[in-house]
């Protein structure tokens, strides 16, 4: 499986397409600097309302920033170079960038954007006007009040999330920024290249529909679960795993997308197959051979598909640059795991 960013699977105006389960590729258009060009759906002035107050877009955004997750890799398939992204300090290595956005970035061509320091999720307002954004685009983020209030003020219009903080599926991140650019028929063809690659790879996997699943991860001494809300259990969920009940049932409400599991009770992560995540693979070992880590059901069965490495871990949750790249991998695993439960 090829690891280099590719174009076509994401449709005529998608950008990137890194390896993963997109195998039929198509030339790339011409470089994009400004939402305004080739823009064929929008119509200006447009408000989109959100969790945190209304965004007043006057007119197609030539100077975009994005700031969570997804928004810089939809921007980036809908053919348009931001002027300012999150760090990633996670997968991003020493440029602090996730390989499939500067895969994208190299592929349209254009100024860099400039790096919003993301290490503690706080936004910076006066970073992000120096780089004198017309528009910021946060569908999924964990974006304040304060944040979007201060930005808003300063006369850039914010697009928040519609919910809550990183609650917003990631099609909807998709559809929000497509309709903020004016490119919501691109953004369509993005969401339908993207649903029929997850359904092909389903429907080469029947046996996906027949099992549950669920998402546990270990961090210094943690056990975290991950709830039907995440977008890495939406994606399972495409792929036609169920979520079990148990997982709703040690749900504790302390966050959207996670809930956090005390260690006498994995036993209670009632899934035949798990999908886990480390670093680095001495930590997924320590996790799947501690005592604890034991008592989950999957992992004594040996139903474990796990992925080890920023770049993969960062990659398993959605979005229309690390779909293609990372789609191929997980699939393998997640079979090879499956045939196990299933005897």
């Amino acid at each position: 499986m090829s690891r280099k960013l590719t174009r076509g699977a994401a449709g005529a105006a998608a950008v990137t397409a890194l390896a993963l389960t997109l195998a039929a590729c198509a030339g790339a258009p011409a470089a994009e600097t400004s939402a305004e060009e080739g823009s064929e759906t929008g119509a200006y002035p447009l408000t989109i309302p959100s969790a945190l107050g209304d965004a007043v877009i006057e007119s197609a955004p030539t100077r975009v920033a994005t700031w969570g997750w997804g928004a810089t890799d939809a921007v980036l398939a809908l053919g348009v170079v931001p002027v300012a992204i999150p760090s990633d300090d996670y997968s991003g290595g020493d440029d602090r960038m996730a390989p499939w956005v500067a895969d994208g970035l190299e592929e349209l061509g254009g100024e860099a954007p400039a790096i919003l320091d993301n290490s503690t999720y706080e936004l910076s307002v006066e970073e992000l006007l120096a780089t004198d954004p017309d528009v910021l685009l946060a569908p999924y983020s964990g974006l304040t009040q304060d944040e979007f209030d201060a930005v808003t003020e300063a006369g850039v219009p914010v697009v928040a999330y519609p919910d809550g903080p990183w609650t917003t599926p990631w099609r909807d991140v998709v559809t929000i920024v497509g309709e903020a650019l004016g490119k919501e028929d691109e953004a369509e063809q993005v969401l339908e290249d993207l649903d029929a690659m997850v359904a092909e790879a389903a429907a080469a996997h029947p046996e996906f529909a027949e099992s549950t699943i669920a998402v546990p991860t270990e961090s210094a001494g943690t056990y975290y679960l991950y709830l039907a809300s995440d977008p890495r259990v939406e994606i399972l969920e495409d792929l036609g795993f169920q979520t079990p009940a148990s997982v709703a049932d040690l749900d504790t409400g302390e966050s959207t997308f996670y809930t956090t599991v005390s260690p006498e009770n994995l036993d209670r992560i009632d899934a035949d197959v798990i999908l886990t995540f480390a670093e680095t693979q001495d930590a997924l070992d320590a996790f799947l051979g501690s005592d604890a880590g034991k008592l989950i059901p999957a992992v004594q069965s040996g139903a474990v598909a796990s992925l080890v490495g920023a770049e993969d871990v960062s990659a398993l949750s959605p979005t229309p640059l690390t779909l293609p790249w990372g789609l191929d991998a997980l699939v393998e695993k997640l079979a090879t795991a499956t045939a196990v439960a299933q005897g």
